[in-house]
């Protein structure tokens, strides 16, 4: 916590050098305990600011804004020293990047990191910095001296005492302050607040304001390579150097110890992966959740930062508590991995089990239960599948956790299966996010409320973020799309008609739906194989990648949904090999990669995938839920999904954003019957137009989110007018 009047201040609020009250001291304690720091500076140097590093990162650690105030020259000696003597006086910087651009070269270490710092608070908007000269004078603003505040108190520092190291460690020096909280330098502090208030509102009369603007990017561009994780690394290497000269000096060098101390401990606590902190919708979610009593669904397209969204809540937790204690549920092996990466860029790295990877988790688990039966406060993060999860020998754990531990399930509607939704009731963690792009459960009604029930919540839930608001800001990457009418085979469409009569028994034109039995369940199994199977599809995908190989040049960042095969693991294998050997045949330079259940080097895979030594990905569904593929530029979907969740999910990991990706192009097979077969609309025409229907939704949604997507919906508008079907009142059933 910050807290000015914690600081041990002398007597006679003195700070003297050989006292036990040292210059150093009081800038160390003060930059250390505050959240705001108004400075007028004087001359904007190497020498003048070095000191000043020291303290710093903890001062941003602590969300500091700053303010500051310089004149526009650089000091004599150091103008020689970074033009090599070209100029003789002292030459405003003012306008000119020559000063700043050769000033880098020759700052000590201690001086740069000082710089990074500024360049660090422009680039987070928490600095104002202001170029002043005295109006209508030739002379220069020479002030030294600040204002501390940590929200509730002040600290005013005025002195002969400059910012320098040497007059901090070496010299005999001296500084005054004054404390808000003591009624005889209450109005001294106001007086010079309103003083420096005029002079940031460029209100004061007796200034001239020049231009920050140009010294701003500057400095930004020279300096402003480093995140707060480098900062700290950097002034830690700093402080450690200095304790080393300072032996004769052992309150100063007592001081900078403490210092070390405190920013190890920050550079181990859990932390927003990003300097820029949650974005707006993320910190939305978070406060949504907590007026919904820590309980809810975060329904957010694929590729939003639903796993970011949902570790920020645990973030905001643990700043209430100093305690991060979660149990995060996954539908596979591949996720508990990915898992574990974003939960390490929070910088919480210890503690975390991860059941069935990690071969020692049983001995960790026990470990920590015992340690929390005995009234430990520890933290913890345990990463598991749900086919783990719903077994005794992780149960007999999870049952001596803290009630207050959040579960966060990933994939959320997996928690509703019949094998989980057994466990539900007995789930004793109180605090509850479920996260999933699709949350209802296709053709499960009855696990879809059990879901809403478990997390305390219904549609519209309790944060969405949907694709279009995605794309429309930024979030996730524009596409084109365009869909291709695959038609049956006369072979297949008599296969498909034969299988299509038989189901029409079993067809209530009234509800426009089948009976419920297994004879049907066979029937339309068999019917859709030969829509998924579709012949005609693989010389149309041939075509497609020919074409986009040559216009594009090449096929890197290629990605293919193949057709599933449905009988065995064989068959699945023998399609992918058609479709690779497509792939291949366009050209002798492309590569492709088989990416499916049975890929033993998968991470390896992707990695290449993301370099561009592999171009092309062809899989099934192993990469349906949470694996990212963000390199991905064109997407050719051969599949024929009909599911909601799946074609969504995958559109949404094709829409990752990457920062060479300028936008996706996605090709969809669209399979349907043969209109000369039904030229005159037969018996069979609804059962037909329903069919069509389902592969429709996927057209709708696509084609009215694409940049062209009056293209896509003109391509497909014959098959519309056929079957008497709407485009956009199918996108509008689908919200």
């Amino acid at each position: 916590m910050c807290n000015l009047k914690s600081i041990n201040y002398p007597l006679s609020k003195e700070y003297s050098s050989g006292t036990t009250h040292e210059p150093i001291g009081f800038y160390l304690d003060a930059l250390s305990n505050s959240k705001k720091f108004d400075l007028l500076l004087g001359y904007f140097s190497s020498s003048a600011i070095s000191v000043l590093a020291l303290g710093f990162t903890k001062f941003l650690a602590n969300g500091g804004h700053m303010r500051m105030a310089i004149n526009q020259f650089l000091r004599k000696e150091d103008k020689e020293a970074i033009t090599n003597g070209l100029a003789q006086e002292p030459e405003e910087f003012y306008g000119k990047e020559l000063s700043l651009t050769e000033v880098k070269n020759n700052l000590s270490e201690t001086g740069k990191h000082f710089f990074n710092c500024i360049a660090w608070l422009i680039a987070q908007e928490r600095i104002e910095i202001k170029i002043i000269k005295p109006k209508g004078s030739p002379g220069i603003a020479h002030y030294k001296s600040g204002i501390f505040s940590d929200n509730h108190n002040k600290i005013l520092f005025k002195g002969s005492c400059n910012f320098t190291a040497n007059a901090l460690f070496n010299n005999l020096e001296e500084i005054g302050v004054k404390c808000s909280w003591d009624d005889s330098d209450y109005y001294a502090i106001e007086e010079n607040q309103k003083k420096f208030d005029d002079i940031f509102s460029e209100k004061a009369q007796y200034i001239e304001y020049l231009d920050a603007s140009e010294i701003e990017e500057v400095i930004v561009n020279q300096f402003g390579n480093k995140n707060f994780e480098n900062l700290i690394a950097d002034e830690l290497l700093i402080i450690q150097k200095k304790q080393k000269y300072l032996d004769s000096n052992p309150i100063a060098k007592n001081k900078l110890a403490d210092l070390e101390k405190e920013l190890k401990n920050i550079e181990m606590q859990p932390k927003f992966p990003y300097d820029s902190g949650p974005r707006d919708y993320q910190a939305e979610a978070y406060k949504n959740w907590s007026l919904n009593n820590n309980q809810g669904v975060f329904a957010m397209a694929t590729g939003t930062g639903k796993t970011i969204t949902s570790l920020n809540c645990l973030l905001q937790e643990y700043q209430k508590t100093k305690l991060y204690q979660a149990v995060i549920l996954v539908p596979t092996n591949d996720l508990q991995k990915q898992w574990i990466g974003e939960v390490q860029k929070f910088n919480i790295k210890q503690s975390v089990i991860v059941v069935g990877v990690d071969p020692n988790w049983k001995r960790s688990l026990s470990k920590l239960t015992t340690s929390l039966e005995f009234g430990a406060q520890k933290s913890f993060v345990i990463i598991a599948t749900y086919s783990s999860f719903a077994r005794n020998s992780l149960q007999n754990f999870l049952k001596y956790l803290p009630q207050e531990t959040l579960l966060i399930a990933d994939e959320a509607h997996n928690i509703a299966s019949p094998k989980m939704k057994e466990l539900l009731p007995s789930i004793s963690f109180q605090k509850r996010i479920g996260l999933s792009a699709t949350p209802k459960r296709i053709y499960d009604d009855e696990g879809t409320q059990a879901m809403n029930k478990f997390f305390n919540d219904v549609p519209p839930y309790t944060y969405e973020y949907t694709m279009e608001e995605a794309i429309a800001k930024g979030i996730l990457c524009q596409y084109e799309y365009f869909p291709h009418i695959i038609e049956l085979t006369f072979d297949e469409m008599a296969e498909y008609k034969e299988m299509t009569l038989k189901l029409l028994k079993f067809f209530d034109p009234e509800t426009n739906s089948f009976k419920d039995s297994d004879a049907v369940n066979f029937l339309k199994i068999k019917r859709k194989r030969i829509i998924h199977k579709a012949e005609n599809k693989l010389p149309v995908f041939r075509q497609i990648v020919r074409d986009e190989f040559k216009e594009r040049g090449n096929l890197k960042y290629t990605f293919v949904y193949v057709p599933e095969g449905y009988d065995n693991n064989q068959e699945d294998q023998k399609i992918i090999s058609q479709y690779n050997q497509a792939i291949m045949s366009v050209d002798s330079t492309v590569r492709v990669a088989a990416f499916t259940g049975e890929t033993e080097n998968r991470e390896e895979i992707l990695s290449e995938f993301e370099k561009g030594n592999i171009h092309t990905l062809s899989a099934m569904k192993c990469l349906d839920e949470g694996v990212d593929v963000p390199r991905t530029e064109l997407a050719i979907f051969c599949s024929s999904s009909a599911n909601p969740r799946q074609f969504i999910q995958r559109r949404g990991r094709i829409l990752r954003q990457h920062n060479k990706k300028m936008h996706a192009v996605i090709h969809d097979l669209i399979v349907i019957p043969r209109l000369d077969f039904n030229a005159e609309k037969p018996e069979t025409y609804n059962m037909e137009r329903s069919q069509v229907l389902n592969e429709l939704k996927r057209v709708a949604d696509f084609s009215f989110m694409a940049i062209n997507q009056f293209k896509a919906i003109e391509r497909i508008q014959p098959i519309c007018d056929f079957y008497e079907l709407d485009l956009f009142e199918i996108k509008q059933s689908l919200q």
